[in-house]
């Protein structure tokens, strides 16, 4: 799977660094000084490097842990991110990721134990309050733990931590290691879901539906608090038919009563970074419906995304109570999104062709970007991914 490994100096007698290394004995080894030397290049492919990515190994400095923008939340009121790796071993054609990173890539940091410190000295600024902690922006919480191992420890450390909780976002089946320990009571593993045959169609490498649900199953079985995330939602000129079935597979499956949370969203991507994905999969069905740019997002026209969000939300509310339900956005009333669709003039659009031949990669980052880089919308992720 990983052919290359590139590892920073200051993490390559680390422990956990050494654990890793050791389970690619044929890779090649590369020190470096930053990962950032390698994984912000200009001119890198991000297409052939999905392929085969190499693994970087790094030590995360600076801040840690971030406060989440407002309304990022399942019902806390002190909320935070944490990103343990950046890129996601999925290849999700809607993931704002191939947008943000120009490498395909994994970086992996292994001072777990600095990101856990500053958890902890998160959460006890306010002991008296509960705070959340969401893992999965920057990728798949669980996809690559057999070689990370990140699991255990985390919740190891939130097992000691009853002030503070945590959602692991996952697409991932590698659930072995949840499934071998108690239930961690503070912590929610949380999947996107999205109908069949949307998945077969944009989430490539990701778990089918069914192997998703499954896992759902086995760990509400086996006492662990599940979350649903339905973001995001895409159109479809039967997209009606498609999210109740996929409603329905999900809920017959499941204890509805027991689950955490359900969550509901639309796609929605920074303008720059749709930009560039067009670049990259000009061929790509998704990125070629009619899109509206609103506040420097790009995303359906309202009354197609309000109809979308209007339809899921009546139908899950069938399903689950209020207080399990946390919107991404404000939903109104909806109207007809298949006519709405038909008539695109009437509405301010931007067009794909508009964008496809201005791709400027020189605002780029140097540094990852955080969450309130991206507060006028929470980008579409599978962080989900």
């Amino acid at each position: 799977m990983i052919s290359t490994l590139y590892i920073e100096r200051d993490i390559e007698s680390h422990p956990r660094a050494q654990a890793i290394i050791a389970r690619f004995p044929k890779s090649r080894r590369i020190s470096i000084d930053r990962y950032g030397d390698v994984f912000n290049q200009t001119a890198q492919d991000f297409r052939q490097q999905k392929q085969q990515p190499a693994l970087i190994l790094a030590k995360k400095h600076g801040r840690r842990v971030l406060p989440t923008p407002p309304g990022y939340h399942i019902g806390g009121e002190r909320n935070f991110y944490f990103s343990h790796m950046l890129n996601c071993v999925y290849d999700c054609r809607y993931c704002f990721l191939q947008g943000m990173y120009r490498s395909g890539n994994y970086v992996v940091f292994a001072n777990f134990d600095d990101f856990f410190d500053d958890i902890k000295s998160t959460a006890n600024e306010k002991p008296e309050e509960p705070s959340w902690f969401f893992s999965g922006y920057d990728c798949d919480s669980l996809a690559l733990n057999p070689i990370t191992e990140f699991t255990d420890d985390v919740l190891d450390h939130f097992n000691t931590l009853p002030n503070a909780y945590l959602e692991l976002r996952t697409k991932s089946t590698q659930i072995r290691s949840l499934l071998k320990r108690e239930p961690v009571p503070n912590a929610v593993v949380a999947y996107s879901l999205s109908p069949e045959s949307v998945a077969a169609k944009h989430e490539h490498k990701a778990p089918t539906l069914k192997k998703r649900i499954q896992a759902l199953q086995d760990l509400q079985n086996a006492g662990w608090s599940v979350g649903l995330r339905f973001d995001p939602i895409l159109f479809s000129d039967n997209y009606q038919s498609l999210y109740t079935e996929l409603f329905e597979q999900t809920f017959n499956a499941l204890d509805a009563d027991a689950i955490h949370s359900v969550s509901l969203g639309p796609f929605r991507l920074p303008k720059p970074f749709y930009k560039r994905m067009i670049r990259l999969y000009p061929d790509s069905s998704l990125l070629a419906q009619p899109m509206q740019t609103k506040t420097a997002m790009v995303s359906y026209p309202s009354n197609i995304e309000q109809d979308l969000l209007g339809f899921c939300e009546t139908e899950l509310l069938k399903r689950i109570n209020k207080n399990q339900y946390f919107p991404c956005v404000s939903i109104s009333n909806p109207v007809n999104p298949v006519e709405e669709h038909k008539s695109t003039s009437k509405l301010a659009l931007t067009p794909v062709s508009a964008l496809a031949g201005t791709v400027d990669n020189s605002d780029a980052r140097k540094q990852e970007p955080t969450l309130h880089d991206l507060a006028l919308g929470q980008p579409s992720r599978e962080p989900s991914t």
